[in-house]
C-alpha cells in the first residue's frame, strides 16, 4: 500500500504505519454509529438546580478555587473566513454598475446582505474599516450605496485591506465599547478573571495555528499590561498547535489514498478531537473548556460567568467525594456497608450504570470494580434547552460491551435511517454548547493520561473536496465526544443565555454581542 517515500513521510510526522493502516481500514469500512438507549433529560441524566442550590454550589467553588490551579483551555484556531461566506458570495455575484443594491437584495432574496448593510454602523469593526476605506477612496461618500458596500467589504476581507478573512476568529474585533473595539481573544482574558483565576493569577491556554501564533502574541502585547492593571490579575498565557501526530489521511471515492500533486500523501488536521493531545499536556487541577467565539460583552458576562462557577462547584464537590471514597477503598478495613454506600454514590451521583451482578461480587471484587469506576477523569458539562432543530447532545449510550453511560453524541454519529434511533434523537430536550469543566488529576494528585479514556470507534467520516476531487476524510473522536467517552460525566442544565457563538458575521449584531 505504501512506498518507501510514503513510509518516510509517515515516520516524519511521528505516526506509525500501523496507525495509518488503521485509518485506511476505518475509512473503507465506514464509521460505527452510537447505540442510543435514551435521551438524557432533567432528572434522568441532566441535573437541574434551584436558586438556593446554585448559590451553595457557587459558594463551594469560590471557597475551594483559591487552592486549585485553574486553566482555561480555548480552542482558537478556527478561521474567520467561514463567518464571511455570504460576503464572498456577494462580491462574486453583485455588480454595482448593473444593479442597485436594493434591486440585488430583492432579486436574490439575500436577507443576510440586507441585514449586514442596514446595520453596518453597529459592527465592532465599522470604524476601523471605514478609516481604511477613506484613506484609499477619498470620494467614498459620493459613491452609490452598492458601490460603497462593495468597496467596504473588499477592504475588510481582502489582503490589500485589513485581511479579516485571513485572521482567526479570536483576532477579529468582536465587541464595541465607548472607548475601543476589542477582540474575542481579549474578552477571554477578561472573562477568566470572573471565574477562572486563583491567587490573583489567570492561566489561559489557546490552541492556535502556527501561521497565526505571532499575531496572537502581538495582540496580547498590545493590551496585556493595561488589562492586568484594570483587573488586578496576572495573566499567564500559553499556546500550542495541533500536533502533526494527530493528522489523518484521506481516501478517494474509489478508496485509493489521496495524494498531492508531487505524489506525497495528503495529511489533514483531524478535527477538534486532535486537541486531546494538547489538553493532555496541561498541568492543572481544574480545566474550563470554552470555544473562542462563544463570548458575550462584559456587562452580560458577569451573569453568564456565574454558571461557570456553578459547573465548577458541581465538579469540585463531586471530586471531593470521589477522592474520599477512593481513599476509603484503599483501606483493607472497609466494610460491606461502606461499599454499598459508595456503590450508591457511583450510581446516583456520577451516573454509572452498575453491573447487574454487583451485589453478588466478593468484597475484593467490589472494591476493585468501584475503584475502576471512580478513578477516572471527570467532566461537568453545561446543557442548554434545545429550542431549535434537534440534533447532537446528551444521550444514554450502550457500547459494544453492553455498558450504558452518559455521552455527548454528535448528529453525524446517529443512524437516522434507523427509526428507533431517529426517534430517540428527535425527542432530545437539550444540546451541548461546548461548555464544560474538567478534573484531570486523580486522588493522589497525579495526572491522568487522557489518551487512555478515548473510544477510537467514535471517529467521524466526512466528505470534503480537495482540488475539485471528492475525498473521504477521517476526523478523530471529538474532544467532548468520543475523546472523553470513558470519563465520568455529570450534565447540568444552564440557561440558553450562556451560549452565544458567532457562526456568521451577522451574529455580532445579536444583543449578547452589543454593548
Amino acid at each position: 500500500m505504501f512506498t518507501e517515500n510514503d513510509l518516510n513521510q509517515i515516520k516524519s510526522k511521528g505516526i506509525t504505519e500501523a496507525q495509518v493502516k488503521a485509518q485506511v481500514s476505518l475509512l473503507k469500512n465506514g464509521m460505527s454509529y452510537s447505540n442510543l438507549v435514551a435521551a438524557a433529560t432533567i432528572g434522568k441524566g441532566i441535573e437541574q438546580f434551584s436558586e438556593s442550590e446554585s448559590k451553595d454550589l457557587i459558594s463551594y467553588y469560590n471557597d475551594k478555587k483559591e487552592n486549585k490551579t485553574i486553566i482555561k483551555f480555548v480552542p482558537a484556531s478556527g478561521a474567520a473566513s467561514r463567518m464571511f461566506k455570504f460576503l464572498f458570495q456577494f462580491l462574486s455575484n453583485f455588480d454595482p454598475s448593473k444593479a442597485t443594491l436594493e434591486d440585488y437584495i430583492k432579486d436574490q432574496d439575500d436577507n443576510l446582505i440586507k441585514v449586514f448593510s442596514e446595520h453596518l454602523k453597529d459592527f465592532p469593526f465599522y470604524e476601523e474599516v471605514l478609516l481604511k476605506v477613506k484613506d484609499i477612496h477619498p470620494n467614498f461618500q459620493d459613491l452609490e450605496e452598492g458601490h460603497r458596500l462593495v468597496i467596504f467589504v473588499e477592504l475588510m476581507l481582502q489582503e490589500n485591506g485589513l485581511n479579516y478573512s485571513f485572521l482567526p476568529k479570536g483576532l477579529l474585533p468582536f465587541h464595541k465599547y465607548p472607548d475601543a473595539a476589542i477582540t474575542a481573544f481579549q474578552e477571554h482574558l477578561y472573562e477568566a478573571t470572573l471565574y477562572a483565576s486563583s491567587k490573583g493569577n489567570a492561566n489561559l491556554h489557546f490552541t492556535v495555528s502556527e501561521k497565526h501564533h505571532d499575531y496572537f502574541k502581538s495582540e496580547l502585547k498590545r493590551f496585556k499590561d493595561r488589562l492586568e492593571t484594570e483587573t488586578n490579575t496576572v495573566f499567564n498565557i500559553s499556546y500550542s498547535y495541533q500536533k502533526e501526530t494527530t493528522e489523518t489521511l484521506a481516501l478517494t471515492t474509489s478508496n485509493d489514498v489521496f495524494r498531492n500533486e508531487d505524489g506525497s500523501i495528503l495529511f489533514r488536521p483531524a478535527g477538534h478531537g486532535a486537541l486531546l493531545e494538547n489538553l493532555n499536556d496541561l498541568d492543572g487541577d481544574v480545566v474550563f473548556i470554552k470555544n473562542i467565539d462563544n463570548m458575550v460583552v462584559a456587562e452580560k458576562n458577569k451573569y453568564t460567568s456565574e454558571y461557570k462557577k456553578l459547573l465548577g462547584g458541581v465538579l469540585l464537590k463531586a471530586q471531593d467525594a470521589i477522592f474520599s471514597h477512593l481513599n476509603a477503598l484503599d483501606d483493607d478495613a472497609i466494610t460491606e456497608e461502606m461499599l454499598q454506600d459508595i456503590a450508591t454514590f457511583v450510581s446516583n451521583r456520577i451516573n454509572v450504570v452498575l453491573n447487574d451482578d454487583f451485589s453478588s461480587f466478593s468484597k475484593d471484587k467490589k472494591r476493585d470494580y468501584l475503584k475502576e469506576k471512580l478513578n477516572k477523569p471527570i467532566r461537568v458539562c453545561g446543557m442548554v434547552k434545545n429550542e431549535g432543530e434537534p440534533g447532537g447532545g446528551p444521550f444514554w449510550v450502550k457500547d459494544d460491551t453492553n455498558v450504558t453511560s452518559l455521552q455527548i453524541v454528535e448528529f453525524a454519529q446517529i443512524d437516522t435511517a434507523n427509526t428507533q434511533q431517529a426517534d430517540i434523537a428527535k425527542y432530545a430536550t437539550h444540546f451541548n454548547p461546548t461548555d464544560l469543566v474538567c478534573g484531570i488529576k486523580n486522588y493522589k494528585g497525579e495526572a491522568f493520561n487522557l489518551l487512555d479514556y478515548v473510544d477510537p470507534n467514535a471517529a467521524f467520516i466526512t466528505m470534503k473536496t480537495q482540488n475539485g476531487i471528492d475525498i473521504k476524510v477521517l476526523e478523530l473522536p471529538g474532544l467532548w465526544n468520543g475523546s472523553m467517552a470513558h470519563w465520568n460525566s455529570i450534565f447540568v442544565e444552564v440557561p440558553v443565555e450562556t451560549f452565544n457563538p458567532v457562526k456568521t458575521v451577522n451574529d455580532l449584531l445579536k444583543p449578547a454581542h452589543q454593548s
